[in-house]
């Protein structure tokens, strides 16, 4: 709505030490939702441009000032983007030339919030220093953002899948094409881009165009990364029913009371039951959702369906986690044979497959798979480590808290702090509350201590950094762990050390208190429905206070001028 320069600059924000010289007034439609942070987003990644800043406060005239926003938002984000309008795109087979973007890419990542955005930000940064545009395609929590047009596709040199999770790729059908783990588009840009320019990149090859030419690097072509590539899909579905009804869960428990019926606790008071209910509901597609969407990542729509009916067998059956995540693969290859089995029926044929035989044969040997096969033994196992659980003595407890704690830090987001985390959340499924406790813990240590270490230790730390203070504390308390990855990326063998044991003290604290939690998400704002909240709080205050305390020793001081 408005914007405005003041070139002498005024103390408006001291956190960095600086004049503040640049404001803007944004406005909104009254329902819009997220409006204002997709501007914020877009306004912030510019300013992070010197010349930027510098072209705005030596604009002569409102004019001129306009004029450097939309031509550095075109060079940016891209013509379409920068100026919404209503007219249709010229069509003909000239319109392919309308895209001036050199690469387009795709970043995503299980949570979708820090890794999906760092792989972009990583990748188009690179791109802009070697002289190339690029438009990459965001998959974050918010679902998928900058969607590639088959004009940014038709018109782009080549594409970049940095993701760990299942991205359409048919619409890249004879494009250069490189696919990657999100890390690498974060730690490896310069690297990608140059593969994927190189004569040596692949074209890719859409399914039922001939054999796919491989396009992955040495990571995603390895078994166990296909494997933790699928099993993130599901798992990244999965979350929101995680989170949603264990929260909700937590509350019928905090909102009944236990002296009515301690056999009924949750659903005692008609208020409890209404939340308890909601909260089983959704907790109740924790499963499916999982063994689905696996399912899906391997052999597509077909499996869907296959995948769903594996993993509420999985779950009425007693399999638990174990049983929906055998059903979700098993689901994949079962629809992956069939594909094979009735290559031979005619081309005409082909709309009878997926509606017809791969729903019908799929699920038919899916649940006769899991019943006669599959639940009975894995019902025992989970039997089995449900009472390991229970029956943990107090030097187990300890050790598995140490351990959990510990994994939480290790990559912050990536697969052994997702294992440690699913880990939880399954015991918590089981019913075994302490286990989930040590692991949230250990999760929020990471960016709570990086903000106390900038507090205590301030010349170790750029004023850039000092500035995610009050950031890292609302996620540190949020159990966001991934507000560290910066930190992380750019100080490996100090900070991952360092939060590292510091989560490994919190969690091991956890479970020699006795603390609980009955939510598998919301870090300290759910601390109605922990058992032995003090206890708890001591636990983050002292695993904080190590990881605190260690970056202090390991970080070098900075310059002065830095």
């Amino acid at each position: 709505m408005a914007a405005m320069t003041v070139t002498e600059g005024m103390d408006f924000d001291s956190l960095d030490g600086d004049d503040t010289k640049l404001f803007f007034l944004i406005g909104v439609p009254e329902n819009s939702n997220d409006d204002h942070l997709k501007l914020l987003s877009r306004l912030s990644t510019m300013m992070m441009d010197p010349d930027f800043k510098k072209n705005l406060l030596e604009a002569p005239d409102p004019q001129s000032f306009l004029a450097v926003i939309e031509e550095t938002e075109k060079a940016r984000f891209g013509q379409e983007e920068s100026k919404p309008t209503d007219e249709p795109a010229p069509a003909g087979p000239d319109s392919t030339k309308k895209s001036t973007y050199d690469l387009v890419g795709v970043t995503g990542c299980p949570t979708g919030i820090a890794h999906t955005f760092m792989a972009k930000e990583g990748l188009m940064n690179k791109a802009k220093e070697m002289g190339l545009t690029m438009k990459i395609e965001t998959h974050g929590s918010t679902g998928i953002e900058n969607a590639l047009t088959p004009e940014d596709i038709a018109g782009a040199r080549g594409v970049i899948v940095a993701a760990d999770v299942s991205v359409e790729k048919d619409r890249f059908n004879g494009k250069p094409l490189v696919e990657t783990k999100v890390a690498n588009g974060i730690n490896k840009p310069e690297e990608l881009i140059n593969r994927v320019l190189s004569d040596q990149a692949p074209l890719y090859k859409a399914k039922g165009e001939g054999t796919s030419t491989e396009t992955s690097d040495q990571e995603s072509s390895s078994m166990m990364s296909a494997f933790y590539k699928h099993l993130m899909n599901g798992v990244s579905h999965m979350l929101p029913f995680v989170v949603g009804g264990g929260i909700l869960l937590a509350i019928s428990f905090l909102l009944d009371d236990f002296s009515i019926d301690p056999a009924s606790f949750g659903s005692n008071t008609p208020l409890a039951a209404f939340f308890n209910r909601t909260g089983s509901a959704a907790f109740g597609f924790m499963l499916p959702i999982l063994a689905g969407f696996i399912a899906m990542s391997i052999a597509d729509r077909p499996a869907l369906a296959v995948g769903f009916v594996g993993g509420y067998l999985a779950n009425t059956g007693g399999a638990g986690f174990l049983g929906a995540l055998l059903a979700g693969f098993l689901a994949g290859g079962i629809i992956l044979v069939l594909r094979k089995l009735t290559a031979p029926i005619p081309k005409t044929m082909d709309g009878i497959k997926p509606m017809l035989l791969f729903p019908v044969l799929g699920i038919l040997a899916m649940s006769a798979t899991m019943i006669f096969l599959l639940n009975p033994p894995l019902a025992q196992v989970n039997r089995a480590i449900s009472q390991w659980l229970n029956n943990l003595g107090g030097s187990s407890k300890v050790l598995l808290g140490l351990l959990l704690g510990g994994m939480m830090s290790i990559d912050m987001g990536g697969p052994i702090n997702k294992a440690a985390y699913v880990f939880g959340t399954a015991s918590l499924a089981q019913g075994s509350s302490p286990v989930m406790a040590a692991v949230m813990v250990g999760g929020m240590v990471p960016p709570i201590a990086l903000a106390l270490s900038m507090i205590l230790f301030k010349n170790k730390y750029t004023a850039r950094d000092k500035q995610s203070i009050p950031s890292n504390i609302i996620m540190g308390l949020s159990f966001i762990t991934e507000g560290a990855i910066p930190f992380a990326a750019a100080d490996p063998l100090r900070v991952i050390p360092a939060s590292v044991a510091g989560s490994a003290v919190a969690g091991m604290l956890s479970m020699i208190f006795g603390c609980s939690i009955r939510a598998p998400h919301g870090g300290i704002w759910v601390i109605g429905v922990i058992d032995n909240p003090l206890g708890y709080l001591i636990a983050l205050v002292a695993g904080s206070a190590v990881a605190c305390l260690l970056l202090g020793l390991l970080k070098k001081d900075l310059p002065q001028d830095q």
